[in-house]
């Protein structure tokens, strides 16, 4: 598919086989497995979903791109335009996934929205630094209950000393999420709404790639 587009940074939900959902990937990562036949598209429409191959997908791109055209991302190629998916299966893929959202730095600043955990203003990720609430020079853990979002100044003013030493409030304890929270995030916003029908956070939660 030779394209270039920034639609291919979209972001969709992987099914496995037995449509429990298993990670995120970028479109352009689905359209490979689309095109390798190791998937197919998920299609959530009034309360229902459809399956469509990559081939009928891209029929129904077509009618939806002259009567829907605000409905979807598109990618356009050489021969057609083509509609990003929201969610696709893998054909032959049956693992669940795992039952722990990963701490990392991208996660984490997903939890805190962005905001520091002391002033409580948010800032871009370039302009903010991880905290440890219990410092490690005291024994604290990089753990999900021990590390929050700060911004520099208040990084630098609580400096290796516990909250309550330094005279600071935390805005929110922090605590682990059940769901990674960056599929949170994008389940507040209308286009990835459909995702909910194949989400239980009592069960599991998703991985990013």
């Amino acid at each position: 598919m030779p394209v270039a587009s920034a639609a291919l940074n979209e972001k969709v939900l992987v099914l496995n086989r037995l449509y429990t959902a298993v990670r995120v990937v970028s479109a352009r990562r689905a359209f490979v497995l689309l095109c390798k036949r190791a998937a197919e598209v998920i299609s959530v429409e009034n309360g229902h979903y459809l399956n469509y191959d990559f081939e009928s997908w891209v029929e129904l791109s077509d009618l939806r791109k002259r009567f829907e055209p605000d409905r979807h991302e598109w990618i356009r190629t050489v021969r057609f335009h083509v509609a990003v998916p929201r969610i696709i299966r893998l054909l032959g893929y049956d693992r669940l996934p795992r039952g722990k959202v990963k701490l990392n730095r991208r996660n984490l600043f997903a939890r805190d929205a962005n905001h520091c955990q002391y002033c409580g203003t948010r800032f871009p990720a370039s302009e903010l630094s991880i905290d440890h609430v219990v410092p490690r020079r005291l024994g604290g853990l990089t753990s999900w209950t021990n590390v929050v979002c700060a911004c520099v100044a208040c990084n630098a003013r609580k400096g290796g000393r516990t909250p309550e030493q330094a005279r600071m409030d935390l805005i929110r304890r922090p605590i682990r999420p059940k769901r990674n929270p960056a599929i949170v995030f994008r389940l507040g916003t209308p286009k990835y709404a459909c995702w909910q029908a194949f989400l239980n956070q009592a069960y599991w939660s998703v991985e990013l790639k």
